[in-house]
């Protein structure tokens, strides 16, 4: 989950850089470096937190340049070693080049570069990418850059400087995000807009294929090919009090707090209780097409596949359509089957997932209507998408998705019964549907304040490695969902499974004292689970449940149970 900020402009390039990739920390990235130009090229690199980079940059002299790179490194092609952080710098042309993404034939371009004579001092694919434009150039960066990227196959977003070239910032992309933010006779190029909107709220995405090459005086885009493009400028949705903690410890916290504000935003002015449907615009142009749909696939990956699960039952349990999920780095590689009348929804959060985009460029060229459920405005897969509906909960910092997990399965809960009242469903039970839905955010403000449970139950289970999160029907998602939470937060293994899956071989595992969560909450399978609870109890697992507010205790309950409001199933 590397980061990217370049600058070009009359500020001191090291402050803004350095700034840059604090704002981008939450990517997750074990090293980080820094180039500055000014005359000549000062580089400095760190592994670990960008502290440490700060803390080698105050006892380097130099860095005084007004233009410059830098990155967030996690370790893909070579270990965390300083050698493999980057930038990366050619060993001919002075060049300097940072780089998220995959470069799939490295290994033959670096062959052919150590038989022109280069000499490689890192592991990474990145560098054989900076020793490439070094090979291409003779006077001309931007050319340059352009030559090497025809060579290569794989994903990039690149940012390249040259001692040659002091005022020139070149930047590239091909399947990763990149923003570049303009400003007044300044240009702040990121890999996220939180690394930008401190200094500019206007910015242009680019599309793949297309390169950015960026003076003091002005800039100009084009494809590798040469094609000319016209950017179209857009304002970035967010302001810095959305990006700072807020006295909050960290943005984890602050953004599940968040949930209960920026669900109200999410469904404001999409719910006619009046009429008794959802009001999406986002889809008006497409209603009669979409009521004609035979079916849905429904395409993501990590936390919004997970939401796209519980948008896989509401489709089918309120809408009466068939409906299923794909992971989309499984469904780009294999021969779908695209029927007639075929809807195919790309969930993501930040709309550049790879993976997902390419699933949804697939499925389009097989005939398939494309519909985005998206949090980024002007994002790839918005743009790509034939319509959608935006999250509108803002930026997410933290490493954990939560409130764009939420804000997922609340705009599928919102479609599926915007597509149920077309079809079949009475104004009346659609409108007490949407009774329920509009009161979740307080349900989720009640619930917030059991926090001093759930810390009593972390505290307690914290030295424990293995853990299973078990659920059925909705909560089967929600407890998969659980289990990556701990897993990408906290490094523990944990498992997630359909609570009835857990007797056939999983249950092996469990031993005394083991962590087994279980979402327990009323529904058509509560009995069901409380006979799976038994079963774990009866190995010597320790049973968390997170049940319905009121519930009874019973012999048959553990004392460690965390209740959430009612939430009468719609």
């Amino acid at each position: 989950m590397c980061g990217i900020i370049a600058y070009i402009g009359s500020k001191q390039a090291k402050p803004l850089l350095v700034e840059g990739l604090k704002r981008l920390e939450y990517r997750g990235y074990d090293s980080a470096g820094i180039a500055v130009l000014d005359g000549h090229l000062s580089v400095c690199r760190a592994v670990g937190r960008v502290a440490e980079l700060e803390e080698k940059l105050e006892r380097t002299p130099g860095f005084e340049g007004t233009l410059g790179i830098a990155h967030t490194r996690w370790a893909t092609h070579g270990g965390v070693t300083e050698a493999n952080c980057h930038p990366h710098r050619d060993d001919r042309s002075g060049i300097a080049l940072i780089h998220n993404g995959i470069i799939e034939n490295y290994a033959a371009l670096r062959t052919y570069l150590e038989e022109k004579g280069h000499v490689f001092t890192s592991e990474t694919d990145t560098e054989v990418l900076a020793m490439l434009v070094g090979e291409l150039y003779e006077g001309d960066l931007e050319r340059a850059v352009k030559g090497a990227l025809r060579e290569v196959t794989g994903a990039y977003a690149i940012a390249v400087i040259c001692e040659h070239e002091p005022d020139t910032l070149v930047v590239a992309r091909k399947g990763s995000p990149l923003l570049v933010g303009v400003g007044s006779g300044e240009y702040v190029v990121a890999s996220d807009a939180s690394a930008i909107i401190a200094h500019t709220s206007q910015a242009f995405p680019l599309d793949d294929y297309n390169v950015v090459k960026m003076t003091r005086s002005g800039f100009r885009t084009s494809t590798i090919n040469d094609a000319p493009v016209t950017p179209k400028l857009m304002q970035l949705e967010m302001d810095l009090e959305q990006i700072e903690l807020g006295g909050f410890s960290h943005f984890m916290q602050k953004e599940i707090y968040e949930q209960p504000r920026v669900l109200r935003t999410t469904l404001r002015g999409r719910i006619d209780h009046n009429e008794g449907q959802v009001v999406l615009g986002g889809l008006a142009s497409f209603a009669k097409e979409l009521v004609k749909a035979r079916r849905f696939i429904l395409t993501a990956q990590g936390t919004a596949l997970h939401a796209a699960m519980i948008g896989e039952y509401l489709l089918e349990d309120l809408a009466k359509i068939s409906a299923e999920v794909e992971y989309g780095s499984e469904f780009r590689y294999r021969n779908p089957i695209i029927e007639e009348n075929t809807v195919v929804v790309a969930v993501s959060q930040s709309g550049e997932t790879a993976d997902t985009l390419c699933a949804l460029r697939e499925a389009k060229d097989r005939g398939a209507m494309a519909l985005g459920v998206v949090n980024v405005v002007g994002s790839s897969i918005a743009r790509e998408t034939d319509a959608g509906v935006y999250l509108r909960v803002g930026p997410e910092i933290g490493v954990a998705s939560t409130k764009a997990f939420t804000g997922q399965v609340t705009v599928l809960t919102m479609i599926a019964l915007y597509m149920a009242r077309r079809r079949f469903m009475a104004p009346d039970v659609c409108a007490r549907c949407l009774r329920h839905l509009d009161e979740i955010p307080e349900k989720i403000e009640k619930t917030l304040e059991t926090d001093y449970r759930v810390r009593k139950v972390a505290e307690r289970y914290v030295e424990r490695d293995n853990w299973l999160f078990l659920g059925r029907g909705y909560n089967y998602p929600t407890a998969l969902e659980g289990a990556l939470k701990l897993k990408e937060i906290s490094y523990i293994h944990a498992e997630g499974m359909p609570a009835a899956e857990m007797k056939h071989g999983p249950i092996a595992l469990i031993d005394s004292g083991m962590p087994a969560v279980f979402i327990a909450n009323h529904g058509r399978q509560y009995d069901k689970v409380m006979s799976n609870i038994a079963e774990v109890r009866s190995r010597g697992g320790h049973v968390i449940a997170v049940a319905t507010e009121g519930t009874r205790r019973s012999r048959r309950w553990p004392r460690r149970c965390c209740t959430s409001p009612s939430a009468r199933s719609i």
